[in-house]
Order: C-alpha cells, then structure tokens, then sequence
C-alpha cells in the first residue's frame, strides 16, 4: 500500500510538472554562449574590476566571474515589464564565501555572486525631492540609477534574517538565497517571484519595468573568488501577468 501511494504521488508530482512546463512561456533565456548581450558596469572610485568570461567545459558555457578585491557588474541589455514576467530562474556556483563579509555594513558588503533585478526609475511618480536627486545623479553619471532594487545574494554563513536593506541605499533590498558554505563548489539552481519578492521587502507593489544585473565583488573584504552562472531566465505562468 505504501508503495503504491508513493508510485501514485510520485506520478502526480511528474505530470503536474510537465503540465506547468508547457504552460510556462519564456520572455528570454540567456546561456552565456557569449557577452555580447551585456554592458559592463564600473563604480566611481573602484579602479580594480571584476573579470567576467564566457568559460567552457564539457561542451557547456558559462559566465565565469572571477574577483579579487575588485567590484563591477554587468547589466543585460534588454528590460522587460515585470507584471507580465514575474517570474526569474538561474543556476549558479561558488568556489567560496568571503569570510570577512557582514551584510548589513559598508566594510563587509560583498558578496560572491549577486543577481540584481533594477527597477526603472518612473518621473511621473516621484516626488519633488526625488526628481530633484535622479536628476542630480544623471548628471553626475549620465544616467538615471534604478528606482530601486532587489539583490539575491549568496552570503558567508546563516542568518536568521532572509534580508537586508543595503548599507548604501534603503532603496536595495539584499535577499540571502544561500547561506553558508555546505553547497560551495555545487551548482544550486534558484526561481524568484520579483513581484511577491518587491511587495514583501519594500510594502509596495514595483515599478512596471526593469532589468537584470550581475556582480562578483570584494573591494570592501579585500577577499577574492570564482563564481559561476550556467543561465538566467525570465518567464510567466499562466495567470501571472497582472
């Protein structure tokens, strides 16, 4: 009997996932066959940057970022409208956490691998004071920033929060998806829901639009490490779009 009704939930298990597969529609998948859909992003005064490769192995590529106490990121090209693609998978891998990191703080603010989802910045919706700041910080870096942010990390070791507000800007929220070093050296494959994620950290709902960033950085620990990203996705379900 037991046997049974696990053959039977097993089986329902299988079908329920071929069925959500066939209904789930990808916007973009990126597999890191090469860069050219990414824009480095450099930091004012962090003169030692982050080396992102596409690296090959077993006939697979991959997004290998390697940093020793050097920060920058890149940012892909194309946006996208979060209320018809909430939904964003990856898989990465670590080599190690950075010891000397605490989240929370601007000396300990690194992290091996980060995946950013920034959303735009909306004119139309801000304040007279925020007007005046994004205007101040196009001219400063010849762009808008985001609006605001959510960064899934990996961090150092448990934590009994599963977030943080960035030490630079109460507008980034630092979501720990692994913790500690158990799964070093394993790839970990991870989906996020953005628009339940920005509700919960945040008490709103998001801006309509935003984009994907990606950063290995250890300027703050002075550490170093190599991480790698197999791909990233942004799909829907049916009945996710808003």
């Amino acid at each position: 009997m037991w046997n049974y009704l696990t053959f039977f939930l097993l089986a329902i298990s299988i079908i329920t996932a071929v069925y959500a597969e066939e209904g789930r529609h990808s916007l973009f998948r990126e597999d890191f066959n090469d860069l050219k859909n990414w824009d480095a992003i450099y930091f004012p005064k962090i003169k030692k940057h982050t080396s992102y490769t596409i690296e090959l192995k077993g006939g697979e590529r991959y997004l290998r970022a390697e940093s020793n106490a050097s920060a920058s990121g890149l940012v892909y090209k194309k946006e996208f409208n979060v209320y018809e693609y909430p939904r964003i998978a990856w898989r990465w891998k670590i080599s190690n956490v950075y010891q000397k990191a605490t989240p929370g703080t601007k000396s300990g603010d690194d992290y091996p691998i980060r995946i950013y989802v920034m959303f735009k910045y909306e004119p139309e919706k801000a304040s007279f004071f925020e007007k005046i700041q994004f205007e101040l910080s196009k001219r400063l870096y010849g762009k808008y920033p985001p609006q605001s942010s959510l960064n899934y990390v990996w961090a150092n070791r448990e934590y009994k929060e599963t977030s943080v507000v960035s030490p630079y800007t109460e507008k980034a929220m630092i979501l720990f998806l692994e913790m500690g070093g158990q799964n070093v050296g394993k790839w970990q494959q991870e989906e996020v829901h953005i628009l339940q994620d920005y509700e919960k950290a945040f008490g709103v709902k998001p801006p309509l639009i935003a984009s994907i960033g990606i950063m290995n950085d250890s300027d703050n620990t002075g550490e170093g490490s190599v991480s790698y990203i197999d791909f990233i996705e942004v799909y829907r379900y049916p009945g996710d779009a808003q």
